[in-house]
C-alpha cells in the first residue's frame, strides 16, 4: 500500500510545496489508541442537519464529559440511539435530530444513560 506524502505532484511544481503536511495517520488524529474511544456506524439520517449522514462512522469517547449541545450515544430501554444531549430545568435529555421522537429523560433508573459523548467523524467515500 502506498501512501500520498503531498509532495508528488504531475504538472507543474506548486508554490506552496514548502508548506505541505507530510502523511496524515487517522487513527493518531482521532486519538483511537485510546482505550475509551471507540468508532460507531450510524444508521439513518436523524442528524443529517447537523452534517450526520447515514454510513458516517462516529468516534465515541466513554471517558468524555458530555455537555450540553453535544451529540452522544445513548441507551434507551436497552436500544443504542444518537442524541443531542440538552438541559431542562435542570435535567437532561436526548432530542432527536428531526424531533421525529419525543424527548426522552436521562434517567439511570428508567433505563436510561449516556454511554459515550461524540468526538469525531469520518466519511468514506461513496
Amino acid at each position: 500500500m502506498s501512501t500520498y506524502a503531498g509532495d508528488r505532484t504531475t504538472g507543474f511544481a506548486s508554490p506552496a510545496a514548502d508548506s505541505v503536511e507530510g502523511p496524515i495517520d487517522l487513527s493518531e488524529v482521532l486519538d483511537l489508541r485510546r482505550p475509551s474511544r471507540y468508532p460507531v456506524r450510524v444508521r439513518g439520517a436523524t442528524f443529517a442537519a447537523r452534517g450526520i449522514l447515514d454510513g458516517d462512522v462516529l468516534i465515541a469517547d466513554t471517558a468524555a464529559q458530555a455537555k450540553g449541545g453535544d451529540l452522544v450515544v445513548a441507551s434507551a430501554s436497552g436500544t443504542a440511539i444518537l442524541a443531542e444531549l440538552k438541559a431542562n430545568k435542570g435535567q437532561w435529555w436526548l432530542i432527536s435530530g428531526d424531533n421525529s421522537h419525543a424527548p426522552i429523560r436521562v434517567d439511570p433508573a428508567q433505563d436510561v444513560e449516556i454511554w459515550a459523548a461524540v468526538t469525531g467523524v469520518v466519511r468514506e467515500k461513496p
